[in-house]
């Protein structure tokens, strides 16, 4: 685009008298930019390592949606989505907007979303290089030249990450703030420089339009084996093992986060992903540790030897959310295809803190259907402000603080798909055995990739159940290169009572959610 078309169209946006303007500057460009404002330093091998300062998790008292004639009726407010005005956002736009005067921008006219029939045009507009380059490895980027040449942004991401809110002038919670005006199409982050902000609002974008097109957007990973109809889906939060579970050497990874399932099969939201690294080894995550040596990639909060320019993975004195951006295709293992067909597995992850779920069930639909909307997990340490070690907790969908809608749309539209392509869902606890956190030990990850492996490839077809006490689940009494005492949980507590009384615990807890969603059902 000429540059003078590039200065009417921020004109257009309000953004007068900007500085340099960096219009799709290719990553080895940011890599310059970055190092030159001193945003980041060259680690060794080439990745590029960044620190986000004080906020080094997501901060989800800090969203807000605008709401308006757009978003009033369809938008599921609450605790998750908290309602904010027109007026203010108008206000603080407006001194966004000054702010910006003067300053250089960097500009990546990017997508969500693989299939070219449910993509959305996403502008992300940003005064950090290194969050330009973070935007533009994570979201879809399209070289072709005659298409670039006719991009028109449907949404804006205006990211100003070292801006601070006035809560008493801005009707913030606090200096930070992450706003969806779905009416206006624009996305206002600022006031933290944790990149995860803006990826987890354009994901908020989509699980607003796609159900609304008969899409249903879901919070998981997906890969393949030997073709695009042998799909996978992982669902979980954050930490759960999404990606180190479906990032597998013996099959193709989609995506690590974020699908849509459409009529036609999935296809990935992203272009990139965002791995914790907190102690990942070479031995049980080599995909994801390899692209911690690799130039393109951005390290987060790592800490790295000055000297010698080596990074300690094990080291979680920043935060235990240490995270790698990287492009898909850094990923030996990543997929010819980002459109498959529809899957034959779906897995729920959960952390159970409690330690007294099997590592392994497999669910009815209803069941499936239950799992889905309770989506119980444990929040890992970093993942969020204020979350030092882990925390049970429900979360519809099993990514309610991305959820635009009511939790039901997008449990209707799964129960819906699974019934209609017969697909086997099972339960995966990579949470805690043998006790409780604090007491037991997390899941061994060598046994969950058995597990996992045992369902996709089909020797779990015929296998022999045995129904669980507590919560009903059939647990399968044998999987190959996993002992059988590891696949039910009171097996693996040396104190009996203890897990009768933690099991009872946490089904009652089931229980009374299940019924608050069932509620919630009958009301909307």
């Amino acid at each position: 685009m000429p540059m003078k078309q590039i200065f009417e169209h921020l004109s257009e946006l309000g953004l007068k008298n900007p500085g340099q303007v960096y219009w799709n500057s290719p990553t080895p460009s940011l890599y310059e930019q970055a190092i030159r404002r001193k945003e980041g330093l060259v680690t060794h091998l080439g990745p590029l390592i960044v620190e986000t300062g004080q906020y080094t998790g997501r901060s989800p008292n800090d969203k807000f949606i605008v709401e308006d004639d757009e978003s009033r009726d369809k938008v599921w407010w609450g605790n998750v989505n908290h309602n904010y005005t027109s007026e203010s956002y108008a206000q603080l736009r407006s001194r966004v907007l000054a702010y910006l005067q003067g300053r250089d921008l960097f500009v990546q006219d990017l997508y969500a979303g693989a299939d070219p029939k449910h993509q959305v045009s996403v502008q992300v507009i940003s005064e950090s290089a290194w969050h330009a380059m973070f935007a533009r490895t994570m979201f879809v980027l399209d070289l072709d030249s005659e298409r670039v040449e006719k991009y028109f942004p449907e949404y804006k991401i205006i990211h100003v990450p070292y801006f601070r809110s006035i809560p008493e002038l801005d009707g913030t919670n606090s200096e930070v703030f992450v706003i969806l005006n779905f009416g206006e199409k624009e996305i206002l982050i600022g006031g933290t420089a944790y990149a995860g902000e803006i990826k987890k609002s354009a994901f908020t974008l989509m699980n607003y339009l796609m159900p609304q097109q008969d899409v249903l957007s879901m919070h998981c990973s997906a890969n393949y084996g030997q073709g695009p109809d042998d799909v996978t889906l992982f669902f979980g939060l954050s930490g759960t093992g999404k990606t180190t579970l479906s990032i597998d050497s013996d099959r193709w990874l989609v995506g690590d986060d974020e699908h849509g399932w459409s009529e036609d099969g999935i296809f990935n939201i992203e272009g990139g992903c965002y791995a914790k690294t907190i102690r990942i080894s070479p031995e049980d995550e080599p995909e994801i540790y390899k692209t911690t040596r690799m130039f393109g990639t951005i390290i987060e909060n790592v800490v790295m030897d000055r000297v010698s320019r080596r990074m300690d993975l094990d080291d979680d004195a920043i935060t235990e959310n240490t995270r790698a951006a990287f492009p898909i295709k850094h990923l030996d293992n990543c997929g010819e295809y980002q459109v498959v067909g529809h899957p034959k597995h779906i897995f729920f992850l959960t952390a159970d803190a409690f330690g007294v779920l099997p590592p392994l069930a497999k669910l009815t639909p209803e069941q499936a259907n239950d799992y889905f909307l309770l989506g119980y997990t444990s929040k890992l340490a970093g993942t969020e402000r204020g979350v030092k070690e882990p925390q049970a907790t429900f979360s519809p969908c099993f990514g309610a603080p991305f959820m635009a809608l009511r939790p039901n749309v997008y449990g209707s539209m799964l129960e819906e798909k699974i019934r209609k392509h017969d697909v086997q869902v099972w339960l995966l606890n990579t949470g805690w055995t043998g006790g409780a956190y604090g007491v037991g030990e997390r899941m061994n990850l060598p046994h969950t990739r058995s597990m996992v492996r045992a369902v996709v490839q089909g020797k779990l077809d015929n296998a022999s159940f045995e129904l669980e006490p507590y919560f009903g689940l059939n647990i399968p009494t044998e999987v190959p290169n996993v002992p059988s005492d590891v696949l039910l949980p009171q097996n693996t507590w040396n104190d009996k009572q203890a897990y009768e009384t933690q099991a009872q615990t946490l089904a009652e807890s089931f229980k009374v959610h299940l019924e608050e969603m069932s509620k919630h059902r009958q009301t909307t």
